[in-house]
């Protein structure tokens, strides 16, 4: 009877729940702590499908309430246009590509809410700081494994940060990993795209590759994020409509017998060799890191798009140098889109074979329909995605393109419009150092008038060999091209589209970049995001060369425009001349 009753006891013990009297409160608090974070971010994860929205196969996650969100390039390419996204909600939903970046492996895309709910936003997930990453650190991954989310509701998986500042060799020039985190939270078909989260539940990353078991596809506990730093990098080029490229010095690096990272090769027509770059130079600090090994510095390089200026230390015969280089593209005009739409290699390059992109699982075929390119749009296409895509060749999508062109010029009429004020401009003013300045900008010439004597260029020659003042890098041609943006507009100014937002280093501001090419030159105008001034213009004769830059500043009412007051003029290293401007007579033409 007693063996009975202690059986039963045993039995009723086990019955009961299990009970905080064996676990810390510390510890329990924690756990919800980790559930309610993890409940809050899930909400936030995409399941991408192809446009039929029933193959294919990737996750995303949503980073604003007007639905962009973030996935990888290999996973948005064999969609082309349209897809379809999957939430937490249970609702599939229509999206449409907005911008890719092929060589870091992301893309941009837009998910549209329901069409009878007006006030409806999307849950947003934050983007948190990769760069205040440790190791140890815990993280976790959610997205859609092995297609497994068959309700969207998506896969958890849990680990630390097992690496940061890590480097993935590129298949080609293409899906570079630069800088990435390495992680052992399970990573495995299916997840690519979907977000790295930190314990706060802020996204750190975009899980994009995965080290496999040879034969079963199966993650053996190592697994990349591309770091959210290096996409915040991209932000503003990603919402440019384009395809987006990564940034190269113009110069090859290598190590030397003491351990140094020198220059082992350089273009003569880089900016870098401009700013006084040589052969054996050691790179001693980029953007801002210390560079002890060649990766570093392929890490660091690898986090910039293309057009971007950054700091750069190097050292020659003991002495360190200084400057700023402007970086140039890894790929020449459209030859990134013709790279970017070959098959994507299933294995990476012999130096990792053990490693492989992220793929879709293979016991789930593709459906052909979702193969399509971007290009034009299939008859099943739905209206929303038609009325926000539109096909132009180099541009992933020229709708948001146009869109933000269009935001960024309105934002710079809000100070007045130029459009009838299209006669001869005379500008006087003087020398910062004393002596009076002149400028007449015509239609068919423009004059500078300085202390050390006059100088002219015609407007109906090619612009690029016309680079007057002597010195300045082509100063009246520049402020030709500032004129004829005012007046004519983006629509009418030559081929000018968004480039996106960039730091422009010597005012400490992030800017609205819009190219535009006149002529034989192209400029880069540089816009107050907050405002719509105009702050800065580069005139480029050539890639080759040295731009003319112009700074403008002390905007002040004329009539019923605004202009600025104060220029500061650039080339190369020096600073040409500071014009205080005092007196505008700008004329419209008559009779036209």
């Amino acid at each position: 009877m007693t063996r009975h009753l202690c059986t039963f006891a045993i039995l009723m013990l086990a019955a009961l729940p299990v009970r905080a009297a064996n676990v810390p409160d510390a510890v329990l608090k924690a756990e919800q702590a980790r559930i309610n974070v993890i409940k809050k971010a899930r909400a936030t994860v995409v399941a991408v499908f192809g446009p039929s929205g029933a193959s294919g196969g990737g996750s995303g996650v949503v980073i604003s309430p007007d639905g962009f969100a973030l996935t990888n390039f290999h996973v948005a390419n064999p969609s082309g246009v349209h897809m379809k996204c999957g939430m937490v909600d249970g609702r599939l939903y229509d999206a449409v590509i907005v911008s890719v970046d092929p060589t870091g492996d992301v893309a941009l895309i837009k998910l549209f809410p329901p069409q009878d709910d007006k006030d409806f936003t999307f849950p947003a997930a934050p983007l948190g700081d990769s760069d205040a990453l440790r190791v140890g650190a815990s993280c976790f991954a959610m997205g859609n494994p092995f297609l497994l989310a068959n309700d969207y509701s998506p896969t958890v998986s849990f680990g630390i940060v097992s690496g940061v500042h890590r480097y993935q060799y590129p298949a080609g020039t293409l899906l570079e990993y630069t800088d990435c985190i390495q992680t052992d939270a399970a990573i495995n078909p299916g997840n690519s795209g979907g977000p790295l989260f930190n314990d706060s539940g802020q996204v750190i990353g975009i899980v994009g590759r995965g080290s496999f078991e040879k034969r079963g596809r199966v993650n053996v506990g190592v697994g990349y994020a591309i770091s959210i730093n290096q996409i915040k990098n991209f932000m503003g080029y990603l919402h440019s409509g384009r395809i987006v490229d990564h940034a190269t010095l113009g110069a090859t690096v290598g190590s030397d017998e003491e351990g140094r990272v020198v220059v082992t090769d350089i273009l003569e027509t880089s900016d870098a060799y401009r700013r006084g770059l040589r052969y054996d130079d050691e790179i001693v600090r980029f953007a801002g890191r210390p560079i002890r090994t060649v990766n570093a510095f392929k890490n660091v390089l690898g986090i910039f798009p293309k057009g971007w200026r950054v700091p750069l230390s190097y050292r020659r015969e003991g002495q360190t140098f200084d400057v700023l280089v402007r970086l140039a593209g890894v790929h020449r005009t459209g030859e990134l889109w013709a790279r970017a739409q070959r098959p994507r290699p299933k294995t990476l390059p012999k130096k990792k074979p053990d490693r492989e992109p992220e793929d879709k699982p293979k016991e789930k075929p593709k459906d052909k329909k979702d193969t399509a390119r971007a290009g034009p749009l299939s008859k099943n296409t739905p209206q929303v995605v038609r009325d926000h895509y539109k096909s132009r060749a180099g541009f992933a999508n020229y709708y948001y393109n146009k869109k933000n062109l269009d935001r960024v010029w309105q934002d710079h009429l809000a100070h007045g419009s130029f459009a009838q004020l299209d006669g001869e401009w005379t500008i006087r003013g003087e020398l910062d150092g004393g002596g009076a300045v002149e400028f007449r900008l015509g239609s068919r010439r423009a004059v500078a008038v300085m202390p050390n004597g006059e100088s002219s260029i015609d407007l109906s020659s090619e612009l690029a060999t016309q680079l007057k003042p002597a010195g300045s890098g082509g100063l009246l041609t520049a402020l030709h091209c500032w004129q004829r943006l005012l007046v004519v507009g983006p629509d009418r100014f030559g081929e000018v589209y968004y480039q996106g937002t960039a730091p422009l280093l010597e005012l400490n501001r992030l800017v609205d970049v819009v190219a535009a090419i006149h002529d034989t030159v192209e400029c880069r105008f540089m816009f107050d995001p907050s405002g719509g001034q105009l702050l800065a213009m580069e005139m480029f004769p050539d890639d080759s060369v040295d731009p003319c830059e112009i700074y403008f500043s002390d905007y002040r009412p004329v009539g019923q425009q605004t202009l600025p007051h104060h220029l500061q003029v650039r080339h190369g290293d020096r600073i040409v001349g500071e014009f205080q401007l005092k007196e505008f007579t700008l004329v419209r033409k008559l009779g036209e």
